[in-house]
């Protein structure tokens, strides 16, 4: 069995926002018990992670280390139409991921004890966000 479905997310602006919950809800309404949860979001600016869910500041020590990997306004970009934060999010999207592939095991993503399902919003403003769930399995 192939299902497929699309999350809207609404960010903040840059931050890491936890999904794991929406992405759950999609595989317990989908009644698959054992298969492949993949995700992609449709955006070049923002990413897919899975990371700590228990303690905030390894999601604040990541942001931390990559504006100093990529930092806005570097005068090394050209693209700067839309901003001073638009190609260093471009990089950031590409230095992570934006997809993920995760096991389904008994009705549920099967995660470890302390990993989360986090949509990482590069850009400073807020944005509407889609991401794609496909579910493979039965």
């Amino acid at each position: 069995m192939v299902i497929q479905e699309q999350l809207q997310i609404q960010t903040r602006g840059r931050s890491t926002y936890n999904i794991t919950d929406q992405v759950a809800e999609v595989i317990t309404r989908a009644g698959l018990q054992t298969g492949i949860c993949q995700l992609f979001i449709q955006h070049t600016s923002a990413s897919l992670i899975l990371c700590e869910n228990a303690d905030p500041s390894v999601r604040s020590d990541l942001e931390r280390i990559m504006a100093r990997l990529v930092p806005d306004g570097d005068p090394l970009f050209d693209h700067t139409l839309e901003g001073p934060d638009d190609m260093p999010a471009h990089v950031r999207s590409i230095l992570t991921s934006m997809d993920l592939s995760l096991p389904i095991s008994h009705g549920r993503p099967a995660l470890g004890t302390w990993q989360g399902i986090y949509l990482w919003e590069h850009r400073t403003h807020p944005h509407q966000r889609k991401v794609t769930i496909t579910l493979y399995g039965e």
